[in-house]
C-alpha cells in the first residue's frame, strides 16, 4: 500500500451570506478553484479520477458531478456528494485518501462547496392537500426533544464546561487579529486576488455590544453563515515521488460519533482516538487547524485535549472568516498544507458537526 499524499491545496476566498460570492451558483465557486489546484500540481484534468465534493445545503443532485464538469474534468470523472453537515469537506479527504490507498484510483481532488446565498429552499411535503412546510434545519436526531438548535447546544456547551461569555469573546478578538495579522500569507491559498471580507478589528467593547443568540452564545463568536469552495489534490506516494512532486502526508484520521445534545465536544473523542492511533501526543503537534463555527466549540476541543493554544488557528479561524458549511473541514485542510510543506511538522485538522459528529485528521510534512 502506498500511503496518499496532498500535493496541492487551494480556496475561495470565504464571503458571508448575501456576500461578494452570492452571484456565483455552487459550481461556479468551485470550478475555479478544482482548476486552481491542477495548475498547482502541474496536472491536466484528464489525469482526474474522482472529485469527491462535501456540501451540506444543496438539498440532493450530485452538486460533485455538477463541478467536475465545469472545471473542464473528463466526461469519465462521476462525482461524489458528501453530505456529514459540517465535517463534510474533511470527510472528503478521508474517503480520497481510502480510495488511493486501497488501489482503486491515483489521482482524487476532494474538499467542499457550500453556498449559503443561493441554497435551495427547503420544504416538507405534508399529507392531504395540506401546504407544504419551508423548514431551516433538517432533523439531526429522531428525537425531537434531543435535537438541539446549535445555538442552544453551544450554550449548552459553555455552562457544562464553564466557558464565560467572556473567554468566548477573548477568543473571538484573538481570531480576528490572527487572520488580519496573516493576510498577506493567507492569499498564497487564495484563489483570486481580494482577501476573506468578513475578517476585521474585533475589539472587547464590539463583542460586548453584540446581540445575544442563546445565552453566552452571541453574533460576534459566532461564524457568520458564508460561500466559499477549498479542494485539495490527492495521489499515491509513489505517484508523487515518481514525478518528483512536493507533497503533504495524510497520516491519519478517524470520525466519531458523540452525544447530539453536546456536539461540539464531538472532536474530542475524534482528536485523541486520532492521535492515539498514530502513537502521538498533542506535544508532537507543530500547528493545529480547530474549527470555530463558535467560539466555545473552539475553546473545548483545545481545553479537553490538551492542545497547545500557541499553535490553534495561527492565522485566525472561522470566526474571522465565516462557515460555509461543506467547505468548512477542507477550508482547515488547506490551511495546514500550507503551514506544513517543507516543514516537517504534523498538523492537526479537526471540526465538529450537528447530530454529534466529529471528523479530525493529521498531516505530515516530510515530503
Amino acid at each position: 500500500m502506498s500511503r496518499a499524499v496532498i500535493i496541492a491545496a487551494r480556496r475561495s476566498l470565504v464571503a458571508p451570506r448575501g456576500g461578494a460570492l452570492a452571484h456565483l451558483h455552487l459550481h461556479e465557486i468551485a470550478a475555479p478553484v478544482t482548476q486552481a489546484c491542477l495548475t498547482d500540481a502541474g496536472l491536466v484534468p484528464d489525469s482526474v479520477d474522482e472529485l469527491i465534493m462535501g456540501n451540506a445545503l444543496g438539498a440532493g443532485g450530485n452538486p460533485a458531478r455538477v463541478a467536475a464538469l465545469a472545471a473542464g474534468l473528463p466526461l469519465r470523472v462521476p462525482g461524489l456528494s458528501l453530505d456529514r453537515q459540517c465535517c463534510s469537506g474533511l470527510d472528503a479527504l478521508r474517503l480520497a485518501q481510502a480510495l488511493i490507498e486501497a488501489g482503486q484510483t491515483e489521482v482524487v481532488i476532494a474538499g467542499g462547496a457550500e453556498s449559503y446565498s443561493r441554497r435551495p429552499v427547503r420544504m416538507t411535503a405534508a399529507q392531504g392537500g395540506a401546504p407544504a412546510q419551508e423548514y431551516d434545519q433538517p432533523p439531526f436526531t429522531p428525537w425531537p426533544d434531543r435535537d438541539p438548535d446549535m445555538a442552544e447546544a453551544a450554550d449548552a456547551l459553555a455552562r457544562h464546561l464553564g466557558i464565560s461569555r467572556a473567554a468566548q469573546d477573548a477568543w473571538t478578538v484573538d481570531s480576528h487579529a490572527r487572520a488580519i495579522a496573516a493576510r498577506a500569507d493567507l492569499s498564497a491559498e487564495i484563489v483570486g486576488d481580494a482577501p476573506d471580507s468578513y475578517t476585521r478589528a474585533m475589539t472587547p467593547a464590539l463583542c460586548a455590544r453584540a446581540r445575544a443568540i442563546c445565552g453566552s452564545v452571541t453574533r460576534a463568536n459566532t461564524a457568520v453563515a458564508a460561500d466559499a469552495a477549498a479542494f485539495c489534490v490527492l495521489v499515491s506516494e509513489k505517484y508523487a515521488r515518481r514525478r518528483g512532486l512536493p507533497y503533504v502526508t495524510i497520516l491519519g484520521g478517524m470520525a466519531l460519533g458523540g452525544d447530539p445534545m453536546l456536539p461540539g465536544l464531538a472532536p474530542v473523542a475524534a482528536i485523541n482516538a486520532t492521535l492515539a492511533g498514530l502513537s502521538l501526543s498533542p506535544a508532537d503537534l507543530s500547528t493545529a487547524e480547530i474549527m470555530e463555527a463558535f467560539a466555545v466549540q473552539a475553546i473545548a476541543c483545545v481545553e479537553q485535549t490538551g492542545l497547545d493554544p500557541a499553535i490553534v488557528n495561527r492565522n485566525g479561524g472561522a470566526l474571522a472568516r465565516g462557515h460555509p458549511i461543506g467547505a468548512s473541514g477542507a477550508i482547515l485542510a488547506v490551511r495546514l498544507f500550507h503551514d506544513l510543506r517543507g516543514t516537517g511538522g504534523r498538523g492537526l485538522a479537526a471540526i465538529a458537526a450537528a447530530g454529534g459528529i466529529g471528523t479530525a485528521l493529521v498531516l505530515g510534512g516530510e515530503g
